[in-house]
C-alpha cells in the first residue's frame, strides 16, 4: 500500500476556534491513568498491611460461609481475592475499617438485588440493546468496552415506555446493572491482568433534566457497588463550552481522577476514540468500522489507520492485484466532511483507467463507512483517493481490504 498526499497552503485560525482547540488538548492530556497492577510485591508497605488488615476484619466478621464476590472467594488464599479487597481498599484510600464497611454494604446489596442472577434474567429491553448500554470489543489494552447512549429518550413516547413509572425505572436499573455484571464477566480480576472495563458515555442528545432520577441511582449503584471497575470514562459529542468549563475546575479535581476522564467535543470522536481503541472496533455511529454483528463469528480483521491534513489529499494505493481477483474494502474518515473517489489502474500499458465509484462528497452526517467490491479482469492496483483540501481541520481514518484470488 502506498500513500501520496497533495497539501496546500494552510489558512489561519480565529481566535474562538483556537479556543475550543485549547480546550480540547488540555482533556486529551489528562488520559494518562495508569491501572493499578494488583500485584501484592508492588504494593507499598502501608498498602500491604492495609490488605491483611481487611482479611482478618472479614474473617472476624464472617459467618459459618466463607464470603464471595463476583463468585471469587475472599478467604481461600485464591489470589483473584486480593483483585476485589484492593479495589475496595483503592476506593477509601486504603483505610481498611471503611473498605471493610462498604464490602458489607455491597455484599448485603448483590444479595438482596439477587446481582449473580441477574446477567440471565430476561428484562423486556431488547430495543434498548445496541443503542442505549452495550459492551462492545476491546480497547488497545484489551478492556472490555461499555458504550452508554441516552438520545433516544428525547422522545418523549420512549421515556414513558421506559421511565413512564417507578417500577419501570426499577426494572431499566436492573436491566442498566445487567450490563454492568456482563462486563465484569469478560474481566480476568486477577493480578496482572485485565481487571477493569473502559466506559464511552455519548451526550449526543442527552435529555439531562428528564435522566436526573435515573442518571444519580445508577450513579449511585455503581460507585458504591463496582469499586475501580472503571479504567476510564470517555464522555464524546460534548458541547464545546462544556470542554472550556472543565479546563477550569480542572485544578480542582485530584490527579487519579482527572487522569481516568477524557472529554471529547462533537467533530473529535473518533479522533478521541482512536487513541485508545482501534477503528475496527469502534461502532460504525462513532467513526470506525465495528457493526454490531461483527464480532459474532471471531475477531474482525484489522484495519490499517492513517490521517488526513487540513487541505489534502491522500491517494492509498493497493498494488498486485490479479486478474480475475475480487476485491472488497471498508474505508471510514472521522467527521467525513471529504471526498471520496475509487479507480482501478490496469497494469497493463494501453488499457484504460476504470471509474469504480465516482468522486463524490460524504457529509459530516455520514454514519456508515464506505463498502464495495470490485472485480478485475486485469492485473493492476486500485486506488482509493480522500480529498481533504476543501477542510482544514486534520481527520483520522482507516481502511481494510481483501483481495480473493480467482479459482479459475
Amino acid at each position: 500500500m502506498e500513500v501520496s498526499p497533495a497539501t496546500t497552503k494552510p489558512t489561519k485560525r480565529s481566535l474562538i476556534e483556537s479556543l475550543k482547540e485549547a480546550a480540547s488538548t488540555t482533556l486529551g492530556r489528562s488520559s494518562s491513568f495508569k491501572e493499578d497492577s494488583y500485584l501484592t510485591s508492588q504494593l507499598k508497605p502501608a498498602e500491604l498491611k492495609a490488605l491483611e488488615d481487611l482479611k482478618k476484619l472479614l474473617s472476624s466478621s464472617s459467618s459459618s460461609a466463607p464470603p464471595t464476590m463476583w463468585g471469587i472467594p475472599l478467604l481461600d488464599g485464591d489470589e483473584r481475592a486480593d483483585v476485589v479487597l484492593l479495589k475496595f481498599l483503592r476506593a477509601r484510600d486504603f483505610c481498611a475499617a471503611q473498605a471493610h464497611a462498604m464490602l458489607l454494604r455491597c455484599a448485603e446489596w448483590r444479595s438482596e438485588f439477587a446481582a449473580d442472577g441477574v446477567v440471565s434474567e430476561e428484562l423486556g429491553f431488547k430495543e434498548l440493546e445496541g443503542v442505549v448500554a452495550y459492551m462492545h470489543g476491546w480497547d488497545r489494552a484489551d478492556h472490555p468496552v461499555c458504550y452508554n447512549a441516552y438520545g433516544v429518550f428525547k422522545n418523549r413516547e420512549m421515556y414513558d415506555r421506559v421511565f413512564g413509572d417507578g417500577e419501570k425505572l426499577r426494572r431499566f436499573l436492573r436491566w442498566r446493572v445487567q450490563i454492568m455484571e456482563r462486563g465484569i464477566r469478560l474481566l480476568q480480576l486477577k493480578p496482572g491482568g485485565v481487571n477493569s472495563i473502559i466506559q464511552v458515555t455519548d451526550l449526543k442528545d442527552m435529555p439531562k433534566r428528564e435522566l436526573r432520577v435515573a442518571s444519580n441511582q445508577i450513579l449511585s449503584l455503581f460507585q458504591d457497588n463496582y469499586p475501580e471497575m472503571v479504567a476510564r470514562k470517555v464522555f464524546i459529542n460534548v458541547p464545546w463550552y462544556f470542554s472550556m468549563l472543565y479546563s477550569m475546575i480542572s485544578p480542582f479535581l485530584t490527579e487519579r481522577t482527572k487522569s481516568k476522564f477524557v472529554v471529547a467535543k462533537e467533530g473529535n470522536v473518533a479522533e478521541t476514540l482512536y487513541k485508545f481503541i482501534r477503528p475496527e472496533f469502534v461502532p460504525v455511529q462513532y467513526g470506525g468500522l465495528s457493526h454490531p454483528a461483527d464480532h459474532e463469528n471471531g475477531p474482525p480483521k484489522p484495519a490499517s489507520e492513517f490521517t488526513i491534513k487540513g487541505g489534502e489529499k491522500v491517494n492509498l494505493e493497493i498494488d498486485g492485484i490479479e486478474a480475475a481477483a475480487t476485491m472488497s474494502w471498508d474505508i471510514v474518515v472521522g467527521g467525513w466532511d471529504v471526498s471520496y473517489a475509487a479507480e482501478y489502474v490496469p497494469s497493463a500499458e494501453g488499457s484504460y483507467t476504470i471509474s469504480v465509484e465516482k468522486a463524490r462528497r460524504i457529509p459530516v452526517t455520514a454514519e456508515e463507512p464506505v463498502r464495495n467490491v470490485f472485480t478485475a479482469w486485469e492485473a493492476g492496483k486500485m486506488v482509493l483517493s480522500i480529498d481533504n483540501t476543501g477542510s482544514r481541520r486534520r481527520k483520522v481514518a482507516a481502511y481494510r481490504y481483501s483481495v480473493r484470488k480467482s479459482s479459475v
